[in-house]
């Protein structure tokens, strides 16, 4: 009897993978068929089986083909990526994309063998799907699924249209849409709204929203698993809507606040036998709507203090979030984001931390160490007192535009913490920026070590990146990444620098160097960063005719200009105390000139355009009044943040086109007016009064209604080159 029952748990477990190995083989081969429609023919896939769980994938040539082998869906598009930029030197980025291939595909004499040390390779971070995924569709998310397969992502944060599924759950709990309008946020805020930190900001959000976007995570989750990957789905966190404490007075509730100028939210205390009610409630309404992996996001302190700093407090508080999973699924697994360890750690000390993580088995949580490039808190954590987690690279606060990375710690340290004898249980590597479609090499490089237990050699690695950026291995082009390395990609270790810095032109206008949130900062010397410029310039005759290189020369002259900005407003500033208004007229005019001249630049890319990011909100709109909402929603974020008196302006600011000659120059005119009177009344400039005007201009801004160019303007490496010969020999 017990031979029988082995036998056919053996046949269950061989026909389970046969069928998912199938399912695997046909996702992989419908991405090769959308990377590479020419060529899909001349690739034969395979299946393999994992080894203790871990991906694997083989590529080899056989009778004149390409042999793709893997333990996944993800495993052969990797194998894809390793053939397409170690053989056919292509490459696909956000920013570029090099995919000429050569019309006979260079064959592989030795079969290739490659082992991933991680279990798991995650992907985004909340606040991603809002500061760049805010207004994606269908099509943009298919291009970045199949990136995260070939950049071998098998566990990705799958959160969109979760708002539809908590509309269902709390209409079953009796409430009214009324009741809930001013409880969802506007599509630009859910990952705030979604940890808690605000309620209602930039809604109501229409019905239609939450339904279009339902239907889109349906199509993102079942493309994500049908190649293997394991996506991790919300849970709840206690936050619920203000009108819970009418429908249950007898709840015990928390009134929070984020301090950042919004709203208190409320928080259902975990002790309240409701709390575990409702998390089981959704859990299982989320797996009847859209299946499950197992794999549960919760946040419950996200930049909010528990009441109570007690361990056994905070013990028993984690305990009780994770058993409203289990209550719904006994196999859950909580996916934290450590985020609250780094920029808490007052609060989170070691009691604290500890609590917190050891009453949950170690087998059913996985910490995220969230900017572990910047500060790997694993090490003052006895690597989380022992439960499994995740090296991360965060790099990109609010989506901000700069030139920014620490590219030797992304080469060496995710290598150097596998091997270390102190990392307990690292279980995987990941990428948790707050914004994308930026800096491509940060991510190239972090994603190439999925695949290989040592650090990356830079000296290496480098020129092949460039190779199969531009197509060739230019002298100039590579002595320009050299530069890059060593100076924008690079942070001093005496220095603290979370991120990259802002231009001044994008600050609300001041006569100081510094602001909050428009930092310009440098962790780099400016004029080390002209050779680069230069080398690219003379680079342009041979690649001018790659994607990539076009986007880096833009790139890299826009940040020489940003950095510019700040000598010519020292400038016009040194007039202004000197009381000169002949030369303070004429440095402001040669600083709007050079917001004028950026703004000609930037329009030659897509990339870098305001008018793309707005007609893409409104497309979602079904009706005028709600592309209004969706054109104000994207427009706010990425300027006000809030409304006019909100203290997050410019956190997520962009140097864009569009932007810097719609809002910025016009808001720096402003300045320039009042700055001019003050000169010649004899009187100095009433800064809190401007602020007040100058704030509800742009709060105006926000709110009206005006369209962007949505296609590049002028040739990128024409528009850069004459950059070049207007600025170089000024800048010094």
């Amino acid at each position: 009897m017990l031979l029988k029952k082995f036998l056919a748990l053996l046949l269950l477990v061989s026909l389970t993978y046969h069928a998912n190995a199938q399912a695997d083989l046909q996702a992989a081969r419908a991405l090769i068929d959308r990377t590479i429609p020419l060529y899909s023919k001349s690739f034969l896939i395979e299946s393999i089986a994992p080894v203790g769980g871990k991906d694997i994938f083989e590529v080899e040539s056989r009778n004149n083909k390409i042999v793709l082998r893997g333990s996944s869906g993800v495993a052969i598009s990797s194998a894809l990526y390793y053939y397409l930029t170690n053989y056919a030197h292509c490459q696909i980025t956000w920013n570029g994309t090099n995919l000429k291939l050569p019309a006979k595909l260079p064959s592989v004499n030795k079969k290739i063998h490659k082992a991933s040390p991680y279990t798991y390779r995650y992907y985004l971070n909340y606040c991603t799907f809002n500061y760049t995924m805010s207004w994606w569709d269908w099509a943009r998310w298919e291009k970045e699924i199949d990136w995260m397969a070939l950049h071998g992502i098998n566990m990705p944060l799958a959160i969109t249209g979760e708002e539809y599924t908590w509309y269902l759950v709390y209409k079953e709990m009796g409430f009214s849409d009324k009741e809930l309008e001013g409880f969802f946020t506007g599509p630009a805020y859910f990952s705030w709204f979604w940890m808690g930190n605000m309620d209602g900001w930039g809604g109501p959000l229409p019905l239609t929203w939450m339904k279009s976007h339902f239907e889109l995570q349906k199509k993102i989750l079942q493309r994500q698993r049908s190649l293997g990957m394991k996506p991790v789905l919300p849970a709840f966190t206690g936050h619920v809507p203000a009108a819970f404490k009418n429908k249950f007075p007898n709840a015990k509730l928390k009134a929070t606040n984020w301090t950042n100028g919004f709203a208190d939210t409320y928080i259902l205390d975990s002790e309240d036998p409701m709390f575990a009610a409702i998390g089981k409630k959704f859990l299982q309404r989320q797996t009847e709507l859209l299946g499950t992996d197992h794999l549960y996001s919760a946040d419950t302190f996200n930049e909010n203090e528990p009441p109570s700093d007690d361990p056994e407090f905070l013990g028993k508080l984690s305990a009780r979030v994770y058993d409203g999973m289990y209550q719904a699924d006994t196999s859950a697994i909580w996916v934290m984001q450590g985020w609250l360890f780094y920029s808490d750690r007052k609060f989170w000390k070691a009691p604290q931390t500890e609590a917190l993580l050891k009453a949950v088995p170690n087998d059913k949580m996985i910490i995220l160490d969230l900017a572990t490039e910047i500060e790997p808190v694993w090490k003052r954590t006895d690597a989380f007192y022992g439960k499994p987690w995740i090296w991360n690279m965060l790099h990109n606060f609010g989506g901000n535009t700069n030139l920014f990375g620490r590219m030797d710690v992304v080469a060496k340290e995710p290598a150097a913490a596998l091997q270390d004898p102190k990392s307990g249980k690292m279980i995987g590597i990941g990428l948790t920026m707050e914004g994308i479609e930026q800096n491509p090499v940060l991510y190239e490089l972090m994603t190439n070590n999925t695949w290989q237990t040592e650090s990356i050699d830079l000296n290496t690695w480098l020129p092949q990146f460039v190779r199969n950026r531009y197509g060739n291995m230019n002298q100039y082009a590579l002595k320009a990444w050299d530069i890059l390395r060593k100076t924008v990609y690079t942070v001093p270790k005496d220095k603290y620098v979370r991120d990259g810095a802002e231009s001044i032109i994008q600050a609300r206008p001041t006569l100081d160097s510094l602001t909050r949130w428009a930092r310009t900062t440098l962790n780099y010397d400016a004029k080390d960063l002209l050779p680069a410029w230069d080398a690219l310039i003379k680079a342009a005759p041979t690649c001018k005719n790659s994607d990539g290189f076009n986007y880096d020369l833009v790139d890299v002259t826009r940040q020489v200009l940003a950095n510019y900005a700040l000598p010519l407003q020292r400038k016009f500033v040194a007039a202004y105390q000197q009381k000169d208004l002949v030369t303070f007229k004429r440095e402001s005019a040669n600083f709007l000139a050079l917001i004028d001249d950026m703004d000609k630049l930037l329009a030659t890319r897509k990339d870098f355009m305001l008018g793309p990011w707005v007609a893409d909100a409104r497309r979602w709109g079904t009706t005028a009044q709600e592309k209004a909402l969706y054109e104000m929603n994207a427009k706010d974020l990425i300027t006000l943040w809030g409304d006019a008196k909100n203290p997050l302006h410019e956190y997520a600011c962009r140097q864009w086109s569009g932007l810097l000659s719609d809002f910025y120059k016009p808001r720096w005119q402003q300045f320039f007016v009042v700055a001019e009177n003050s000169l010649n009344q004899k009187r100095p400039i009433d800064f809190i009064q401007f602020d007040k005007e100058i704030s509800q201009w742009e709060w105006k801004w926000v709110n009206q209604r005006k369209d962007y160019a949505i296609k590049p303007i002028g040739n990128a490496t024409e528009i850069a080159i004459k950059m070049h010969k207007k600025y170089r020999l000024a800048i010094k």
